[in-house]
């Protein structure tokens, strides 16, 4: 389990691939930290390291994740927001992410406003996942709050201190987005849909 607060960005080295999976080598100020077996969150993809040699680690994405996730568009030089599990006693200083993506999402707007960014993201509503206003999302791994929530999207505002220690400084009209709802929300939205 994670929290949303990215620890460190990574910067995809290497990519290997292997029939229909794909190995990343990523380097980063914590993968020295890391070891085999552990779970940690790339852009909000929880993916179990397979290997660590220095500054290093590598990861692997199977077919399924490269689907359904933004991952499949990584190349050689692209930016990923890292975040370890949570450890039991730890602070929950964003809220539970599970790291399961629920679905890709398209940035449609970005707006800099006064010292602070406005970021407006559009989602395919026919999968059934909801957003409320001033609600929780995770958005490539961190958590942020909703508004101007509508039934295929919303508004985030990013400060500068996100915006600089996270790959949102370089995201672009255009670009695809990793979202992962609120599992509070996913809980309720089932059961009263019984």
């Amino acid at each position: 389990m994670f929290t949303g607060i990215v620890e460190s960005l990574g910067k995809i080295e290497r990519i290997v691939t292997d029939q229909t999976n794909k190995h990343f080598c990523i380097s980063s100020p914590i993968s020295q930290a890391l070891k085999v077996d552990q779970s940690v969150s790339h852009n909000g993809v929880c993916l179990t390291v397979t290997k660590v040699a220095g500054n290093q680690h590598w990861v692997t994405a199977v077919d399924e994740t490269l689907k359904k996730t933004t991952l499949g568009n990584w190349s050689e030089g692209t930016l990923v927001n890292l975040e370890r599990c949570m450890v039991a006693n730890g602070r929950f200083d964003g809220h539970i992410v599970q790291g399961h993506v629920d679905q890709v999402g398209i940035c449609k707007n970005v707006q800099e406003v006064g010292g602070s960014w406005l970021f407006d993201f559009e989602y395919d509503p026919a999968s059934g996942n909801v957003t409320v206003e001033k609600g929780s999302i995770c958005i490539d791994g961190i958590s942020l709050t909703c508004f101007n929530s509508s039934d295929r999207g919303f508004r985030v505002t990013i400060i500068p201190y996100t915006f600089e220690h996270t790959n949102f400084k370089n995201l672009q009209p255009g670009d695809s987005i990793n979202l992962e709802f609120d599992i509070i929300g996913k809980y309720v939205k089932r059961l009263l849909g019984k």
